[in-house]
């Protein structure tokens, strides 16, 4: 059943806990007129929104600020968390509002968070603001992940205004309501770790566990078990992340979900050329956030939040379930890779073949995406050659500079496949379903930026066609999953995005 705006089912848990845990404020509207940037239906429909409900001028009214939908209980969220490896004590909602919480008919909660919505209790010396530049790319981002089968926040919709917002440089400001079923992250309950608020530790943790785990309610180790499953969400996410060649850009604590969502888009990066330190955060002057560091930061974070729960669970049991981060982390990875490579069954000798051609592809500087998806037109050949097609790899060979050893891995490569009788067109199909033809290139959301800048919003929706099924050739948009020009290669992307 499609919902109104002021027919939407709100169920405000969060706002029922203490108030240590918030502050109960309003959005700060913007002064300008604000207007619809984009719309994105499928968000809607998990709420059981009416996509029609957008074309009201209520529907800015709300997700500007200016108007509150009858059940709403607006908020922001109180957190810590370590940043760049530094503990701050007091971090929280700086520019986002918790508007409520909405359930859908299947009973599915959903927080509404609005970002970009004003200064908050936890502002420090920010101005609430987001600007259009950044709501865009976590608009894009969110759904491109969701198009990737990677779990993530989603978003609704962005509404920008004429507002000055002074980043680096004047800015207009915009606002993104982003959907999650829940907000909850580790600094979440770092703070009240840190600050010996011990009942409040446990009331978080009991509900995270009724709302999101609550299989988990009747176990006496229950508070062992529930950072068991975060610490199995955590590791099967950032082997996604890897696999797919994701880059966060800033996996501070507080920045990570207690459901093992990507959460907060800001300096994030997919990689173009492979490179294995790829650092996609320009503020990241220590390249703490690498891509290859990501797996072992997953770890480090999970650390603090086992520490965290030390007043809940035995030491001993927390430590247990860290230890199978990284066994989890590589298996979850391997099989990915496996599948990126058409490979159906586990060899020994397939992590090598992985890491060669990484290894490759890395020497070459050879576009990521590009390579994987291309490798799913490779034709066996027969020990004696029979029924190979003449240049069949030649796309392949054209990425590298040394085609000697990229011939060599070819020959292994085929062996391989004809170990577990690989039938060519068959595996196509398969691997173009787990390696797909577009991603969000950071030139592909800069050239949406700039021209929403300039009031033209088109190309924001050309881009969700794509990346909604980002696997599937779309005839005529062939450019969006091209490797991006020299420009495309230098841009600088900061905290501030």
């Amino acid at each position: 059943m499609s919902r109104t705006l002021e027919t939407l089912r709100f169920d405000n848990t969060y706002a029922r806990l203490p108030e240590a845990f918030y502050a109960k404020l309003n959005p700060t509207p913007f002064e300008q007129p604000p207007y619809l940037v984009s719309f994105n239906p499928d968000a809607a429909a998990l709420i059981d929104l009416d996509p029609a409900e957008a074309e009201r001028p209520e529907f800015v009214g709300v997700f500007s600020g200016s108007l509150l939908v009858p059940g709403m209980e607006p908020l922001a969220m109180l957190y810590a968390g370590h940043q760049f490896g530094v503990y701050v004590p007091q971090l929280g909602d700086g520019r986002a509002i918790l508007l409520g919480e909405v359930r859908n008919e299947c009973g599915e909660k959903w927080d509404l968070h609005l970002k970009g919505a004003g200064r908050t209790p936890f502002s420090r010396d920010g101005d609430g603001r987001k600007v259009l530049r950044s709501a865009i790319r976590e608009y894009l981002c969110g759904e491109a992940m969701h198009g990737l089968g990677i779990p993530t926040t989603r978003a609704l919709c962005v509404v920008g205004s004429d507002d000055k917002v002074y980043r680096e440089r004047v800015e207009t400001g915009a606002m993104l309501l982003r959907m999650a079923p829940s907000h909850v992250r580790f600094g979440t309950f770092e703070v009240f770790y840190y600050r010996r608020q011990h009942e409040h530790l446990k009331r978080l943790a009991d509900y995270v566990i009724e709302q999101h785990f609550p299989h988990l309610l009747k176990a006496e180790d229950r508070y062992a078990r529930f950072f068991q499953e975060v610490v199995t969400r955590t590791a099967q996410l950032i082997a996604q992340w890897q696999a797919i060649g994701f880059a966060h850009g800033v996996m501070n604590t507080d920045n990570m979900s207690i459901l093992g969502l990507t959460l907060d888009y800001g300096p994030f990066g997919f990689m173009d050329d492979y490179d294995p330190g790829f650092i996609c955060n320009h503020s990241d002057h220590n390249g703490r956030y690498a891509f290859d560091r990501q797996p072992y930061i997953g770890l480090w974070n999970l650390s603090c939040l086992a520490q965290a729960l030390l007043p809940l669970a035995a030491k001993e049991a927390l430590k247990a379930a860290l230890d199978t981060y990284e066994a989890t982390l590589n298996r979850h990875y391997w099989a990915l890779m496996r599948a990126k490579l058409g490979l159906e069954r586990s060899r020994p000798e397939d992590e090598t073949l992985i890491q060669d051609l990484l290894a490759l592809m890395q020497a070459g500087r050879v576009d990521y995406t590009i390579c994987f998806r291309t490798l799913g037109d490779f034709v066996t050949v027969s020990p004696s050659g029979k029924g190979n097609r003449p240049g069949a790899d030649s796309a392949l060979r054209d990425f590298f500079v040394d085609r000697d050893a990229v011939d060599a891995w070819a020959r292994r490569y085929a062996a391989r496949l004809r170990d577990e009788d690989s039938e060519d067109a068959e595996r196509r199909r398969r691997m173009n379903r787990v390696n797909p033809k577009y991603v969000l290139r950071n030139y592909l959301a800069q050239r949406a930026i700039e021209q929403a800048q300039q009031k033209d919003f088109s190309e924001i929706d050309r881009l969700l066609t794509v990346l909604r099924d980002p696997f599937t050739d779309r005839p005529g948009m062939e450019s969006y999953a091209a490797a991006p020009p020299d420009w495309g290669k230098r841009l600088v992307v900061s905290c501030s995005s």
